[in-house]
C-alpha cells in the first residue's frame, strides 16, 4: 500500500505561481510512477502531467504544456507540480496518484493509489 498526501493547493490570482507537493509514505521501496490530475466541479477528473520513476520521462496534458513542470525526489518520497501563468480554467482538485512500474501513465485507470486532493482556485 502506498498513501499519498498533496499539500501547496491555495487561491491565487491569475497569471500567478503555485508548486504543489505529493509525499508518499508506506510501500515506497519499489519503483512506482506518479501523475497529476484534476478535477473541474460538474466535470471529469482528467490528466495534467506523470513522470516515469527515474525522472527521465516526463508527459504533460496539452493544456499544461509550456505552464506546468513535474518533477520528483525520490529520496524524499515526493513529487511535485510547479504551476507558472496560471488561468482561471485551471480551478479544480488536484490529485496525485501513484503505481507500480518504471515508466509513466497517463490513463486514470492506469493508477492504483491516489490522494485527498487540495483545492487549487485562479481568480480572474
Amino acid at each position: 500500500q502506498v498513501q499519498l498526501v498533496e499539500s501547496g493547493g491555495g487561491l491565487v490570482q491569475a497569471g500567478g505561481s503555485l508548486r504543489l507537493s505529493c509525499a508518499a509514505s508506506g510501500r515506497t521501496s519499489s519503483s512506482y510512477a506518479m501523475g497529476w490530475f484534476r478535477q473541474a466541479p460538474g466535470k471529469e477528473r482528467e490528466f495534467v502531467a506523470t513522470i516515469s520513476w527515474s525522472g527521465g520521462e516526463r508527459y504533460y496534458a496539452d493544456s499544461a504544456k509550456g505552464r506546468f513542470t513535474i518533477s520528483r525526489d525520490n529520496a524524499k518520497n515526493t513529487v511535485y507540480l510547479q504551476m507558472n501563468s496560471l488561468k482561471p480554467e485551471d480551478t479544480a482538485v488536484y490529485y496525485c496518484a501513484a503505481r507500480s512500474g518504471t515508466y509513466y501513465y497517463t490513463r486514470i485507470n492506469e493508477y492504483d493509489y491516489w490522494g485527498q486532493g487540495t483545492q487549487v482556485t485562479v481568480s480572474s
